[in-house]
């Protein structure tokens, strides 16, 4: 599709460079993920389980004390769904209690939770309702708070994180009508003009944008005598002269969700208002993003929690065939899916999140494995619980109550986590994000191999080097701790984890293996193999998350803290986990990629037109992609900030 006129033209190659660009190069700190993809198993990063401070945890259960009566007497998660809006006065219950500023300093009037109690806290309000948690979530986890804390000047910390910590809701405008996870064509400009920047664009799906105080807005500044240009982070006060809310939002789930579309016409910044550097931009969003990610399956762990407590109060209730519906083994199989699955996500989500808190690791890696695992999986388990309760999963919570039942909203949980799919990076963009990092070793030594714009003598040298890495990398990879049969001994109790361990570290060599070989195979054509790369990831994320169920379950072993019980739902992870990874396996040289890609062709060319012939397409005029022409708004502003 040809770009519009006020849109760049950007090529594949250069829309890459981009993304290369604002990707953190250097790996300063051990990453178990990353040496897991490198066919490493480095338990010893991850085991013993860090655990917090006696004092973030006192802090921590003590807010966590006051936010549950609040959840549970304050939060009308029926009325948010019948109204589609969150109810000013809970918004504002949520301000008293300092919510707004979990992870803002103390200093600031933040409670200075820890990023392991800011998880728990989004799980539990997300569990009272989902739209409330994203708010929260999009306030904090991408919203103003957090780049300023990373890349803010101590005047623009003293300035908004007070503001952000007890009064002012914030939101993070980057997509647009025609720009999603390619920011290369970013068309909203910042053009500077003396002490201020000119903002002059429109941005689409600005969660909290309706309702926020203070946004961080992503504009492209051009290159001019004096300024660097690119894509820029700025701060701006949402009630600035020139910013129009120009629609609210509404969406298949979060009925409650303040996300509209944001024009800006004219709006004039201050310099000062700039966060980092000119060019920054992208940058400061993904660093963002490295532990903002955890939020999102912090609150699929909230619902798993929730479908077990249903599918377990449901199906011990439920009678077919003179038993209860969980003794019959198809019904039963998901309970156990739920119940393992949820247990290995709050594992995943609390180790990365403790390493976070550490700071001794790098966690890249590891949030955005989490993120996408957790909106995959926390989909699955909601999708089994609307099948473990039948045609009462499809209907509607308001209509059970009406004839008399318990108003079990089933069906709006499958609809409030579908999203999670697709935002804060799609389920295919984290592969491709994820696949990125995880031959970044590859890369660094054999990149300019098959960088065709490289000289021949580049390449001589890439090949050198290449051959030094190869020669100490791939005798690793054929034998290892997990083929010895006394390997993690210390997992070995009631119940035997151990041998889940020793198939993880053979799994991370062959996974090791595999890569290696499609590079060898395809060498400049495997970024284009997404099939692959997406299940090379899928089996990264598989590894990791049985890995963190391990050592959860020995940490509350040691605890004596459910210690049985924890090992024996890791044991049944593990064993549903290797189910899949052997799958995975398997498809990785076994596909249709192929055969698709020519499918593809196929439909886009009409050849298979005819196929769509005999139904009514009921959809309603219009363009695919609204104009986003810069220029005055048309629309009323229905911004409306909450006081």
């Amino acid at each position: 599709m040809s770009a519009t006129p006020h849109q760049p033209t950007v090529t594949e190659r250069e829309a890459r460079q981009v993304a290369e660009a604002a990707r953190e190069q250097d790996w300063r700190k051990p990453s178990f993920a990353k040496e897991l993809f490198l066919g490493r198993f480095r338990l010893d990063l991850i085991h013993p389980h860090p655990m917090p401070a006696d004092e973030d945890a006192q802090r921590g259960e003590e807010f966590l004390a006051k936010l549950r009566d609040f959840c549970e007497t304050e939060i009308d998660s029926a009325r948010i769904e019948r109204e589609a809006r969150i109810p000013d006065e809970t918004v504002n219950g949520l301000k008293e209690l300092g919510a707004l500023g979990m992870k803002i300093d103390t200093k600031y009037g933040g409670l200075g939770l820890t990023q392991v109690y800011y998880n728990k806290a989004l799980a539990l309000v997300g569990s009272a309702n989902p739209a409330l948690g994203a708010l929260l979530s999009a306030h904090q986890s991408i919203g103003v708070p957090q780049p300023l804390k990373l890349f803010g000047t101590q005047e623009q910390k003293d300035t908004y994180l007070p503001r952000c910590a007890r009064t002012d809701i914030s939101a993070f405008l980057l997509t647009e009508p025609d720009v999603g996870s390619d920011p290369a064509r970013l068309a909203t400009t910042a053009v500077p003009d003396g002490d201020d920047y000119v903002l002059d664009g429109v941005k689409l799906w600005t969660t909290n944008g309706v309702v926020a105080d203070l946004l961080v807005v992503m504009a492209r500044v051009p290159k001019s005598e004096g300024h660097k240009g690119g894509i820029t982070a700025f701060v701006v006060e949402a009630g600035s002269e020139g910013i129009t809310v120009e629609n609210r939002n509404a969406f298949m789930g979060l009925r409650g969700l303040e996300n509209g579309v944001t024009r800006f016409h004219r709006v004039r910044v201050p310099a000062a208002n700039r966060i980092g550097p000119e060019g920054a931009g992208l940058k400061i969003a993904l660093t963002t993003l490295n532990t903002g990610r955890l939020s999102l399956p912090a609150m699929c762990v909230g619902a798993g929690k929730w479908c077990l407590k249903i599918a377990r109060e449901w199906s011990a209730a439920r009678e077919q065939w003179g038993k209860p519906v969980a003794f019959h083994e198809a019904v039963g199989a998901k309970i156990s899916f739920i119940a393992a699955t949820t247990f290995a996500l709050e594992a995943v989500v609390d180790l990365s999140s403790q390493m976070a808190d550490e700071n001794r690791n790098d966690i890249r890696i590891e949030a955005a494995l989490a993120k996408l695992y957790g909106s995959e999986m926390g989909w699955l388990m909601a999708d089994e619980l609307v099948q473990i309760r039948g045609g009462r999963g499809f209907e509607t919570a308001e209509s059970l109550a009406a004839r008399g039942e318990r108003a079990v909203p089933a069906e709006q949980i499958l609809r409030d986590l579908r999203i999670n799919r697709i935002f804060e990076g799609s389920t295919e963009i984290m592969h491709l994000l994820i696949a990125r990092e995880a031959v970044d070793a590859h890369l660094s030594v054999a990149g300019d191999l098959i960088d065709p714009d490289k000289s021949l003598s580049d390449k001589a040298k890439a090949g050198a080097n290449a051959g030094v890495f190869y020669a100490k990398w791939l005798p690793k990879l054929v034998a290892g701790q997990g083929q010895l049969p006394g390997a993690y001994g210390e997992f070995r109790r009631e119940v035997d984890l151990s041998p889940h361990l020793r198939y993880v570290e053979r799994g991370a060599r062959k996974l090791a293996r595999s890569t290696f070989y499609a590079m060898s195979r395809w060498q400049g054509r495997m970024e284009t193999k997404q099939g692959f790369l997406g299940r090379i990831v899928d089996i990264g994320a598989e590894l990791f998350a049985m890995s963190a169920a391990c050592v959860r379950a020995e940490l509350l072993r040691k605890e004596g803290d459910h210690g049985r019980e924890a090992y024996q739902l890791a044991d049944a992870f593990c064993r549903q986990s290797r189910i899949r990874v052997e799958e995975l396996f398997g498809r990785l040289w076994s596909n249709t990629d192929d055969l698709d890609r020519k499918v593809v062709k196929g439909v886009l060319s009409g050849t298979y037109a005819w196929l769509e012939e005999g139904v009514i397409d009921p959809s309603g005029e219009g363009p695919w992609i609204a104009d986003a022409t810069p220029g005055a708004a048309k629309r009323e502003n229905v911004h409306r900030p909450i006081r």
